[in-house]
């Protein structure tokens, strides 16, 4: 007796939900759309709180004008300057108000006559490891200058 495939679109929505990485849509507006159990756990905000809010709600504020001027370039020309599978690493916002590093990849959602309709965000949460990284550089730097300094 083999096992039933589940039916697509239930296999679908199962695989985003339960992904280690949070699933984020926004439309055309950058009102968040979609928030997956993931995107929950890393931002802080249910997926009740974020559906229908702004993507303002994760964008630390001095990046918001850079943000916001792609983001609306992007839905008027239906491109971005962020190839497909590119990993971009910038830095988020909690709901509590702490700061995180992110890594992410996007994808346009566009409609069948190629106008986007929405964008999608697959993000992890790359804070630890930036951390580690950024202590290893602090203490090169500090064994590059004593090897100066004793030179």
């Amino acid at each position: 007796m083999s096992a039933q495939p589940f039916p697509m679109e239930e296999l679908a929505q199962r695989i985003v939900e339960e992904m280690g990485d949070a699933v984020i849509v926004a439309d055309r507006q950058g009102m968040v759309r979609f928030w997956n159990q993931r995107a929950e756990e890393i931002f802080g905000y249910s997926a009740q709180e974020a559906l229908g809010q702004s993507l303002d709600i994760i964008i630390p504020e001095r990046f918001r004008q850079r943000h916001w001027d792609g983001y609306h370039r992007a839905m008027a020309s239906g491109q971005t300057k962020y190839g497909r599978g590119e990993l971009l690493a910038v830095p988020a916002l909690r709901k509590d108000g702490s700061r995180i590093s992110i890594e992410l990849t996007i994808a346009m959602l566009k409609d069948r006559h190629g106008h986007v309709e929405a964008v999608v965000a697959v993000i992890r949460d790359v804070t630890r490891r930036w951390q580690e990284e950024k202590a290893l550089r602090d203490r090169l730097a500090q064994l590059e200058a004593r090897v100066r300094e004793s030179a």
